[in-house]
Order: structure tokens, then sequence, then C-alpha cells
């Protein structure tokens, strides 16, 4: 595990406060078992597995984050292997007793009404959150079906307050990866 990095618009990896977690990739189809969970995404997503970039596992400690962003690209550099990223697969590897809630505070409607939204810390109060909870998985996609961004699926990792946090992120591209 490494200290999580952002790409930036030179296509390269660096590291940045806006993302704080530590982090490691496993190569597409690395076992049984990785190939099975990457199956299941593409034919949930009908997008195919050679699609996908390799899987992202994170873990957060108390006060980590990652700030609110996009997980497609601004410019061409970043998407000459495969295109824009079209969706996200993000799923939850553990519970957190406190934060680490993934927000989109783009997202358009009247949340406090949710069932969970006293379990909520601040920062999961801005927009629309779901509170990490292990074995669960949020699909959202990047682009709208006519190409375009989707501004609603900026997003971000609210800070964890207590416990630790560990994700999976999967991210899939509109073409083949190479």
């Amino acid at each position: 595990m490494r200290q999580s990095a952002v790409i930036d618009t030179d296509g390269k990896s660096v590291n940045s406060s806006v993302r704080t977690s530590s982090g490691t990739f496993i190569n597409r189809g690395h076992d049984k078992i990785l190939s099975n969970i990457e199956k299941r995404i593409a034919d949930f997503t009908f997008i195919p597995v050679e699609n996908g970039e390799d899987v992202n596992i994170l873990h957060y400690e108390v006060g980590q984050h990652y700030v609110t962003h996009a997980d497609y690209f601004w410019n061409e550099v970043n998407t000459r292997n495969g295109g824009q990223r079209a969706a996200t697969m993000l799923m939850y590897l553990s519970n957190v007793e406190e934060g680490g809630e993934t927000t989109f505070p783009s997202a358009k409607g009247n949340f406090s009404s949710v069932p969970w939204w006293n379990e909520l810390s601040d920062c999961g109060k801005e927009g629309l959150s779901i509170k990490p909870k292990m074995g669960d998985a949020i699909l959202f996609w990047s682009m709208k079906p006519d190409g375009s961004f989707d501004p609603t699926s900026y997003h971000g990792a609210c800070p964890v307050i207590k416990g630790d946090k560990w994700s999976c992120t999967k991210w899939l591209r509109v073409g083949k990866r190479t």
C-alpha cells in the first residue's frame, strides 16, 4: 500500500492533499475470485471486462478523505487507453464506525428523510451520501447516454472519524484497455 495519488493533466500519478488514503492496484484477472467479481460487474453494467481498469484497493484511516472530484478526464492524454471513464463501481470491504461516507454533493433532493440520516457525519449531510457497509457496492455513471459528462457524478469521501475504511474501486472505460 502506498499513498494514493491523483492523475495530473499530463497523465502522471502525483501525490496530492486532496486524496489522503493509501492504496494499491491489483491487475485485472489476478486470480479466480477477482475475475469472478469483474465478470459480475461486466454482466451488471453491460461494459466488457476488457474495458475495466485494474481494481484499486483503498484504505482510509482516521482523518483521511478524498475531496469532491469527477472520475472522468478533462484532457485527451488520460483517455488514450480505453477512452473516457464511463462508470465507477465502488465496493465497500469494511464497515466504518463513524464518517467515511461517499457523498454526492451535486445530487438534487431532500435527503434528510432517508432512514440513515442521523447516522451520517456533518460532511455526509451535504448531498446524497452512502454510509460504507461491508459487502455493499454502488455504481454510478460519469457520462450520460449521449456521451456528455454528468456533473451529478461528482463525489468525495468524507473523513473517517472513528475506525477505518476499506474499499475497492473499479473504473470502467468506454473502450477496451490494453
